[in-house]
């Protein structure tokens, strides 16, 4: 977005509009994106669109920036409150606050804004706002309404609602915020929008412009590869997938050296996973699990414990994969299909490596003098009880507990060095 605000700015455009539709994202990047349409050289439109998009979470501190706020009929702003990412332990309560109403005070966008008789938005009777728990959650709220009162005021917008979207999380549709002031205008389309603008007046700087937008010549410009790769890369059910691709390349590579291939794609995926962590609200707790329960499941294929290990890996495995993104959003929760298939994959993976392991149990054993036990083999010469027999290619030495003739059947029952113990089956090898 700074990117093509530049371009623009080079290009000598007249406008930049810019098409919102977000869940939110970190505070570090919003406010880099917001001082970059505070310092911008030309006028910002900020439009909420297409129909069902949302300029919430963070998308609302933007929207507060741009010069005009604009919105698409069916889309809604809000849910401003700061959540902290990747804490170590869950957020504590909000205090108690008495939930008593004034008699006939309306609902929000009815008649609950209409009584508002301060300077913030609230009655002498209205309820308080809820206040975070902890001295440091205080501080975030705080922090973050002053914010986005200060572009109230810049933007001359209802600065006593931006502070309840931020405390409360309050949202509101397009309809009902051009009523309360917090945006500009409603436009259908893009068309709609220009034609709205048109000999409007702004203030870029300190300069004073009139907007002339009938028959401009408009510019798309799209998101780059690169903006479109992190995307990409940072959605958490890709970040989940190429963080386990990592784990079990690494893995596979680790137990089966020389491959090369396993090992360069999963480091190549793990090393993108952390990228895209870095950047995703994380449980450190939930990471954990995950690399406990791979590391339980690789063991019970490698060292059985009767499915002990595997139980308590798979466990372990979805309880992380659940929490492994410390928010409550949607938007950055890990699909639990997902989690369920990657689960069932993982298990599937570990029966398969028993039932191997339980059928090579099973078989004779194909090396080793061990081998030799209860074989067939036929007697070439004898000197009474000893005696050389042909067994599997070659001549060994056997002795058994009675005289032995050349051409007996006998069994091997037991290996002593180079001599083989035998008993007499009964038969005799003819020729036919």
């Amino acid at each position: 977005m700074i990117r093509g605000i530049e371009a623009a700015a080079e290009a000598g455009a007249s406008l930049v509009i810019l098409r919102i539709d977000t869940p939110g994202g970190l505070d570090s990047a919003m406010r880099d994106m917001v001082k970059s349409i505070l310092a911008a050289p030309l006028p910002v439109v900020g439009y909420v669109a297409p129909s069902g998009a949302r300029a919430a979470s963070a998308g609302t501190y933007i929207l507060y920036a741009t010069h005009i706020a604009a919105m698409a009929p069916g889309t809604n702003l809000g849910a401003a409150t700061p959540v902290q990412m990747g804490t170590p332990g869950p957020p504590s309560l909000p205090q108690a606050r008495d939930e008593r109403r004034e008699d006939g005070g309306g609902s929000e966008g009815e008649g609950g804004e209409g009584e508002v008789r301060d300077g913030k938005g609230k009655g002498a009777d209205a309820p308080a706002s809820p206040q975070p728990g902890t001295a440091m959650e205080r501080k975030v709220i705080n922090d973050a309404v002053a914010y986005i009162q200060g572009l109230a005021e810049l933007r001359g917008r209802n600065a006593a609602w931006a502070e309840k979207a931020v405390r409360e999380g309050a949202s509101l549709p397009a309809s009902a915020a051009l009523e309360l002031g917090v945006i500009d205008l409603v436009a259908d389309s893009r068309e709609d929008l220009l034609a709205a603008l048109d000999g409007r007046e702004v203030t870029v700087g300190d300069r004073g412009l009139t907007l002339a937008t009938e028959g401009v010549a408009l510019h798309e410009h799209a998101v780059d590869w690169r903006s479109e790769f992190l995307a990409v890369i940072t959605n958490p059910n890709i970040a989940y997938l190429l963080m386990l691709a990592g784990i079990y390349g690494l893995l596979i590579e680790f137990y089966n050296p020389g491959v090369g291939l396993p090992g360069v794609v999963g480091a190549v995926s793990l090393l993108l996973a952390m990228y895209a962590f870095q950047v995703l609200p994380v449980s450190y707790a939930g990471l954990g699990l995950i690399l406990l329960g791979v590391a339980l499941m690789a063991a019970e294929a490698f060292a059985p414990s009767f499915g002990i290990l595997g139980l308590g890996g798979i466990v372990a495995f979805v309880v992380g994969s659940i929490m492994l993104m410390d928010t409550e959003l949607p938007a950055y929760q890990v699909a639990l299909p997902m989690i369920i298939a990657i689960t069932v994959f993982s298990a599937g993976l570990l029966i398969f490596a028993l039932g191997m392991l339980a059928r090579s149990r099973s078989r004779a054993l194909v090396s080793g003098v061990e081998r030799l036990l209860g074989q067939r083999a036929v007697v070439q010469r004898s000197e009474g009880s000893d005696a050389y027999v042909w067994l599997d290619g070659e001549l060994w030495h056997a002795r058994g507990d009675v005289d032995l003739a050349p051409e007996d059947e006998v069994e091997v029952t037991a290996v002593d060095g180079l001599t083989v113990e035998v008993r007499k089956t009964g038969g005799r090898a003819t020729d036919v």
